[in-house]
């Protein structure tokens, strides 16, 4: 079984992600790429900054990719969150998930994303095209009183 949660500074590999949980008995691989986009509430978007409390964060996406692959039986969860500034298209979270059939491989992927977004102390601070930046909240909702 393969289960690893981690940090990264750098771009999200998507191809060594597949790769890290790729292995003959798998007849389902799943990619989640969550990438930054351009437009956000309304609000056209430039970059997004992600801090986190680091050491939590790596040991709760551990203990997802671990909780994981346990609860679905699955061979293989491999979670990478970026910390730091990114532009548009990068990715700021990738999720490869392999189990033997799809429909538990999408339940597995589905399952940690959802379990990412709502324990994983990871914050966001979206900059605007008007030169604006705006904290937001983990969940998608505008954090308040955390304007920059």
């Amino acid at each position: 079984m393969t289960a690893a949660g981690r940090l990264t500074r750098v771009p999200i590999d998507a191809s060594a992600l597949i790769a890290e949980v790729s292995a003959p008995a798998h007849g389902a691989i799943i990619l989640f790429l969550g990438v930054v986009r351009e437009v956000n509430d309304g609000r056209g978007v430039t970059g997004i900054e992600y801090s986190a409390y680091e050491a939590m964060a790596a040991a709760e996406l551990q203990a997802i990719a671990s909780e994981a692959a346990t609860k679905f039986a699955s061979s293989a969860v491999v979670i990478e969150h970026r910390v730091g500034e990114l532009a548009l298209e990068e990715a700021s979270v990738g999720i490869a998930v392999a189990h033997a059939h799809r429909g538990e491989a999408y339940a597995v992927s589905r399952w940690t994303i959802e379990e990412l977004k709502r324990r994983v102390p990871v914050w966001k601070r979206e900059q605007y095209v008007d030169g604006t930046q705006e904290w937001v909240d983990p969940s998608g909702r505008p954090a308040t009183g955390m304007s920059a």
